[in-house]
């Protein structure tokens, strides 16, 4: 029948177990059967080298039971290695796991450098401004101290002629009057800058101490 094209023929094979010929009909290949029975008389006469008594057929069935024996163990060991492979990938997960998070941890960390940079960065800059002003500020204080002290030296010159001009006759009433004012002009000039150079100190010493 054509349904039938792809079904494998058994054929006969002829094999020797422990020096008995059997005849096998079988789809597997000729090379397999023999391995198998090949297999099955090292068996048996393995068994009768160790001592085992009995017929071929008592040896047979306890080549059977060793054979059964030796699939037992092999499936017992397929199923721990299954159990392995399961273990393993298991394991390859945990460690992938933990590697995203390594590698997340570590982004998050070269993000944390780079804003403490930028912090850095704003503070020296924040500092260097502050460090021009504090340069300002010393500056301005002492131009207003040397200007201070022409005031003073001025009005003190200024009330040395008042006094000098004061001890003579009336014609000195007009210069005595115009001293009088620009000594009071100079006072009041010499007040504001003592009060400006006192701010600046303030301002000075607050830089110095919130840097």
């Amino acid at each position: 029948m054509a349904g039938n094209r792809d079904v494998k023929e058994a054929s006969k094979v002829k094999v020797t177990i422990y020096g008995q010929e059997y005849t096998f009909s079988s789809v597997k290949s000729r090379e397999r059967v023999i391995a198998v029975a090949n297999h099955v008389d090292e068996v048996i006469k393995g068994l009768a080298d160790q001592g085992a008594d009995g017929s071929v057929a008592r040896l047979s069935m306890l080549a059977a039971i060793n054979i059964a024996d030796e699939l037992f163990a092999e499936k017992e060991g397929q199923t721990v290695t299954e159990r392995e492979k399961e273990q393993l990938g298991k394991d390859i997960a945990h460690f992938q796991q933990l590697w995203e998070e390594a590698k997340r941890s570590h982004l998050q960390y070269k993000e944390d450098v780079k804003a403490i940079q930028v912090q850095k960065d704003g503070l020296q800059e924040k500092l260097n401004e502050k460090s021009i002003e504090v340069d300002n500020l010393i500056r301005d204080a002492e131009e207003k101290n040397n200007i201070v002290k022409r005031l003073e030296k001025e009005v003190e010159n200024s009330k040395e002629k008042l006094r000098n001009v004061s001890s003579r006759s009336e014609e000195g009433t007009e210069l005595i009057r115009e001293l009088e004012e620009r000594i009071k002009e100079l006072e009041g000039n010499y007040f504001e800058l003592q009060m400006e150079n006192i701010q600046m100190k303030g301002d000075l010493e607050h830089h110095r101490n919130n840097p």
